[in-house]
């Protein structure tokens, strides 16, 4: 078991940047849009979500906030929000809602351990929001049971207090929490059952359509669901993107990073979809089957059973 004590702090966050959407329409439009619930968000809520294809394939995630009655801020990997922006913008049409990269009208903050701690006070469930003085504050998943949050915080205003966590640190509690962001990297390479977004508040099955819809609901079906998300641990550097193989010589491909961190303890620790077929069948390896071994980790949360 890793030790978190060093998950203590305030970190900026430079990877995310913010999608501003506002309206009349806009709650609806992006509800049309997303694997998630967007018309019963309030403001004590946020929803992570997905953003698939016609094919199911996850081309961004956004963590949702709610921060008026027609205002929502989408937030999602920075490397993926101009495309992305335009993508969604297509499906506008008569819809009164704007949709605007706001990335530089807040700034984003990751909060961990006693930086939380002590300002907790009601609910602090994961995709839980607070909001005070025009800052949105969302529990996230934790890590190492170390109580994590995302602050967005309006540009010009007083940065969170606390001491200052190294970014390197919390993009390896991001990692460990197994709650993946989408990347340029990662880019239409998963349905969102392969990031396990069913079992940590990212799909609604209650929901009625958006695209992809009918893939996304189909894989859930018993016996269908062929990947999963784990976190893995190896010696070596890891990036985004990168292939994971078996250790058999010839073998194809059975899984992808997803995203990665060096470890304080040492080597780094990746968020990994693999095939759950490959792991009974021996070990895995980063880049190619000789390449150096990835451990998996106990996911810190429990998968959602299949229906």
């Amino acid at each position: 078991m890793y030790d978190f004590s060093a998950l203590q702090g305030v970190s900026t966050i430079e990877n995310l940047g913010v999608i501003r959407v506002d309206g009349e329409d806009g709650a609806k439009f992006i509800h049309g849009q997303l694997s998630n619930d967007f018309l019963l968000l309030d403001t004590t809520q946020a929803r992570l979500a997905a953003f698939c294809t016609p094919k199911g394939r996850m081309q961004a995630s956004f963590i949702g906030v709610k921060t008026g009655q027609t205002q929502l801020l989408l937030v999602c990997s920075k490397d993926l929000l101009a495309a992305t922006l335009k993508r969604l913008a297509m499906f506008v049409m008569r819809s009164k809602v704007k949709l605007t990269d706001a990335s530089a009208d807040y700034m984003l903050f990751g909060l961990a351990g006693d930086a939380v701690i002590q300002r907790m006070d009601g609910d602090h469930k994961p995709w839980s929001t607070h909001a005070s003085h025009g800052v949105h504050q969302v529990d996230l998943y934790p890590a190492g049971g170390v109580p994590r949050q995302l602050w967005l915080v309006p540009a010009n205003s007083p940065e969170p207090k606390g001491p200052p966590l190294d970014p390197s640190l919390w993009a390896w509690g991001e990692v460990c929490s197994a709650v993946a962001t989408v990347s340029q990297a990662t880019f239409e390479a998963f349905v969102p059952q392969m990031l396990n977004y069913e079992s940590v508040g990212g799909v609604n099955f209650k929901k009625g359509c958006y695209p992809g819809q009918e893939v996304v609901a189909r894989s859930q079906f018993r016996g269908t669901l062929k990947r999963r998300a784990f976190v893995a641990h190896t010696a070596s550097a890891t990036e985004a993107g990168i292939e994971i193989y078996p250790a058999e010589e010839d073998s194809q491909p059975v899984g992808t990073v997803v995203q990665s961190a060096p470890s304080p303890h040492g080597g780094w620790d990746a968020i990994i979809s693999v095939q759950l077929s490959a792991l009974s069948s021996g070990t895995l390896h980063y880049a190619s089957p000789k390449g150096p071994e990835m451990a998996l980790q106990p996911l810190p949360y429990t998968l959602l059973e299949d229906v």
